[in-house]
């Protein structure tokens, strides 16, 4: 089968598409027939060697939207299952820009019935992730939060997530997308000016650090979403970062919230595996508006 891995670290030219032997899952786990995975951030880090790393074959890709392809003992699966999941790790041999991906058996959920594959495969590491992070900032109902960065896969899930909960969400975001953060269920809209102090919480979805900080009220809460570079904490602020964890039970609420018509996962483009130098240069290039998928 073919996948998308890097053997060394570069930029998006350093991506190549070999071919590799077909995983066989083991007890707990499954095999997914890939049909759509989406191209993150955290890809382009992997590739570029940021996250570090000795060499070697490293296999791109975190989210997954397919079918249950075979199944290890006791996974609970059955073959012809359509699923989403999350495959963590940042040094993985395979991933899930491939045609087939193995997985735990607790990192899948059923997919969404409402949108497609490609759809699909933006929700588990944006969604969780956001996810993940509201609960470490635990703002009540009613509360005030400032979503940085509210035009991106995080942010944007964020603030839908929030806005559900009954939170005041206050989206900070570029002038011209001030419309599309309103429409995920942002009471207010900043481009940049903040007073100090403002909030109960701030989810930092821009990576803004220290300035995001200072708007968060004495006493209130701060979560990052790069892990070991968040801001000190200061005047009591609570000070966190998101360590995304596959959790198939969480993804499973979630995509419930997609056929509600709660959260609304966002594609900008998909791409062939076999070109997927092309969306990683097109991920480089920045403005993504949604995620940029690959489609074995």
């Amino acid at each position: 089968m073919r996948a998308a891995v890097v053997t060394s670290f570069g930029g998006p030219e350093a991506v190549r598409v070999v071919d590799v032997e077909v995983p066989e899952p083991e007890a707990g786990q499954v095999r997914i027939e890939v049909a759509a995975a989406a191209l993150n951030p955290v890809d382009a880090g992997i590739r570029a060697g940021v996250f570090g790393g000795t060499g070697g074959v490293v296999g791109l890709g975190w989210d997954v939207a397919g079918t249950v392809d075979a199944v290890g003992a006791g996974a609970g699966w059955s073959a012809g299952d359509e699923v989403v999941a999350l495959a963590h790790g940042l040094a993985k041999p395979l991933g899930t820009h491939a045609e087939y991906v193995v997985v735990p058996a607790d990192a899948v959920a059923r997919a969404p019935r409402t949108v497609d594959a490609a759809h699909a495969a933006a929700l588990p590491l944006n969604a969780l992730t956001a996810a993940q992070g509201l609960d470490l900032l635990a703002v009540p109902e009613g509360g005030s939060l400032l979503v940085t960065g509210a035009a991106g896969a995080v942010g944007g899930y964020a603030v839908q997530l929030a806005a559900h909960r009954g939170v005041a969400v206050t989206a900070l975001a570029r002038e011209d997308d001030e419309e599309l953060v309103r429409s995920f269920g942002a009471a207010r809209f900043t481009d940049g000016e903040v007073r100090a102090g403002s909030f109960d919480a701030v989810l930092d979805a821009a990576v803004l650090g220290e300035r995001a900080l200072a708007w968060v009220r004495d006493g209130g809460a701060y979560t990052g979403l790069i892990p070991r570079a968040e801001p000190a904490g200061e005047r009591g602020v609570r000070v966190a970062a998101v360590e995304v964890v596959a959790d198939g039970v969480r993804l499973a609420e979630l995509v419930r919230l997609v056929d509600e018509g709660v959260l609304t996962p966002r594609v900008a483009d998909t791409y062939a595996l076999a070109d997927a130098v092309k969306a990683h240069a097109r991920l480089a290039e920045g403005g993504v508006r949604g995620r940029l998928v690959l489609v074995p």
